[in-house]
């Protein structure tokens, strides 16, 4: 049992907690990952069938580290849990009954921009101008209605014109997706749980598999997650739930609050234990983070105690400008950096996108290693391009990857040409642009023939250079250089694929459902550099410094047209407490009298979270703070 020694009392509480339902209420920096990893080993070292054992996560990351400590935990690979992601188990479930909802096997997925290519395509059908009906809100409704478990045939339109456009647009896009044997993101779990609902022998057989499932950041789970995990453990009633409904800040996407706080109604005699021991932060910045979110009603109450030093008063730096915020905030990174300090190791969060653009003009002016976390590898031009030769190779119907490639590089083939193709009247086409689509055709054929017997990463270096783009690309500007580059770098990603068996079944799914904290190439998170970064996109992150910027009230918490419902209000409180527990040693809180929005000079006063501190909490960081020295006054909150 050497394995629980080095969890604390109420993390072996919950690791000895073995049947029946478990809620595990894990705050920020209270090792839930090391809780549910070593509850998984006590489970197989009590005998359990390691293949009865489920692990569903929201990220391929937070897949990743926890197959990989189980695995290091057992001392082999052979026989281990399923670790996966709810979309990766969806479309696990779907390749292996395709044919009960009528799709290929190896069915497209659909990434945000091809789905929004056929919502587009799908409201020239319906002569219904994009111009006039954004498709990216079209795109959303259905997305949203998708993850409350409706569908095409059963969405009603209300009093918002919008939903009586959607009710029109939506049977359409599920005509084309079908045409061309494709599935969205929303596809892999709505599909999933009415397959599991409709063929009750179905759900029989994974129910008798996983008989132990257990389910991270089950605050973020949305409806259809939700009922997708009650049909799975219905039988044996063995769920470890874990979750910190102080960290829900994604309901703005469909993740509901509701399921963490019923968990104990759902499942009646379900034990909960609270994890509240942090090794994360300093007490100060804990007391702080408590000091925020102690004033949300929709929680369940528990206070982060740490046995870490008290550590330094948290840091507050009243600007001008925001130019002057940002300046303020790059001399700080470079004086850390300058110490000795890792950049990797500090982060500057932000509540919104463009407020990254002077921060990132700061840092350059200071010649600091920085990168902006967002843009995704995998949504980058090039690299689409040799997917979709890649996919449309395997799957000839996938509409949207012929579309895109079709032309690329140019072969001649026009929008009417494609018109022509699509509708299958290639006999019409002229004899030219007929020999250009033929060997095009052919190409597919040539690719998919060469990875019947090559792996993932001999293929996609084949298909750079069978299809002219290495030499297009590579006699080129530098820009063109830099996307073969990006494809170069997509050869070496698929090598970890190589040795793997149903090696393209597993890289397509993986690439398909990477997600923002799953980026590679140039954006990887792991690079030695300083992250500009929303909070967002910060939540299971941790950074030794981390600057809170843009602390103005209507800028953090936002302000919208119309007035914050209670649950917005609170979702924003979430949000800054999961920013101030992303630092481990010093929190610096920023804000600008005065910042300029929309092409409009705002005067701004400071955040709510600001004043919601204690005054010995912080201190006052003039321009030339040195937190070497100590503050040079103490900063009474009274404004």
């Amino acid at each position: 049992m050497n394995y629980l020694e080095s969890l604390n009392e109420m993390q072996k509480e919950a690791v000895l907690h073995t049947e029946g339902p478990l809620l595990v209420v894990a705050g920020a920096g209270t090792g839930k990952t090391k809780t549910l990893t070593h509850r998984i080993i006590h489970l197989i070292k009590k005998g359990t069938d390691p293949r009865s054992i489920l692990a569903i996560t929201f990220t391929n990351k937070a897949a990743k580290e926890m197959r990989e400590r189980v695995i290091a935990m057992l001392g082999t690979d052979d026989h281990i849990p399923t670790m996966s992601t709810f979309h990766s188990l969806g479309v696990r479930i779907l390749r292996d009954h395709h044919t009960k909802i009528g799709v290929n096997k190896y069915f497209n997925i659909l990434d945000s921009q091809d789905k929004g290519t056929l919502i587009k395509q799908a409201m020239r059908i319906q002569d219904i101008n994009p111009k006039e009906w954004e498709p990216r809100k079209i795109a959303s409704t259905i997305s949203r209605a998708k993850s409350n478990e409706e569908t095409a045939e059963t969405y009603t339109a209300n009093k918002n014109p919008l939903t009586s456009i959607v009710k029109i647009v939506w049977p359409e896009y599920e005509r084309l997706k079908r045409e061309e044997q494709s599935l969205d993101f929303d596809d892999l779990l709505s599909e999933t749980y009415f397959l599991l609902k409709k063929h009750p022998e179905i759900l029989a057989q994974y129910q008798s598999r996983w008989q132990y499932v257990h389910v991270d950041e089950y605050q973020d789970t949305n409806t259809i997650q939700y009922k997708l995990v009650r049909l799975l453990v219905d039988q044996h009633k063995n769920i470890c739930a874990v979750g910190d409904g102080d960290q829900n800040i994604y309901s703005w996407r469909g993740a509901d609050m509701k399921n963490i706080l019923n968990f104990e109604k759902d499942f009646p005699g379900a034990k909960v234990v609270l994890l509240e021991t942090n090794y994360r932060s300093t007490q100060i910045i804990l007391e702080a983070a408590h000091e925020i979110i102690k004033k949300n009603n929709e929680r369940i109450d528990k206070k982060l105690v740490t046995d870490n030093q008290e550590g330094k008063e948290i840091a507050l730096y009243e600007a001008f400008s925001a130019h002057q915020e940002a300046s303020w905030i790059a001399t700080q990174v470079k004086k850390y950096i300058d110490e000795g300090t890792e950049p990797k190791d500090i982060a500057v969060l932000f509540r919104t996108n463009f407020q990254s653009r002077i921060l990132e003009e700061a840092f350059l002016r200071k010649a600091l290693p920085y990168q902006v976390v967002g843009v995704k590898f995998f949504s980058r031009k090039e690299v689409k391009d040799v997917m979709s030769y890649l996919k449309a190779a395997f799957n000839n119907d996938s509409l949207s990857d012929v579309k895109r490639i079709i032309n690329e590089p140019k072969r001649g083939l026009g929008k009417v040409a494609v018109a022509k193709i699509f509708a299958g009247r290639i006999s019409d086409l002229p004899k030219k642009q007929l020999e250009s689509y033929q060997k095009f055709s052919e190409l597919l054929d040539d690719i998919y023939q060469f990875a019947l017997t090559h792996t993932p990463s001999d293929t996609i270096r084949h298909i750079v250079k069978a299809t002219g783009l290495e030499k297009k690309l590579g006699e080129g500007t530098d820009e063109d250089k830099e996307r073969l580059e990006n494809m170069k770098e997509l050869v070496t990603y698929a090598t970890k694929y190589d040795d793997l068996e149903n090696a393209y079944d597993i890289f397509f799914e993986e690439v398909a459902l990477l997600s923002d904290q799953d980026s590679l190439g140039s954006n990887r998170k792991d690079s030695n550099t300083v992250k500009l970064m929303t909070i967002h996109s910060s939540k299971g992150l941790e950074f030794k410094y981390v600057f809170v910027s843009g602390l103005e009230q209507g800028l953090f918490p936002s302000q919208r047209d119309d007035a914050l419902t209670k649950h917005e209000q609170e979702e924003e409180r979430r949000l800054c407490y999961v920013a101030f527990t992303r630092a481990k040693e010093m929190l610096h809180l920023s804000y600008a009298k005065l910042r300029t929005i929309y092409g409009q000079e705002r005067i701004n006063v400071p955040s709510e979270f600001v004043r919601d501190l204690s005054s010995h909490l912080v201190v006052e960081a003039g321009e030339n703070y040195d937190d070497d020295e100590g503050a040079v006054e103490t900063f009474y909150l009274d404004f």
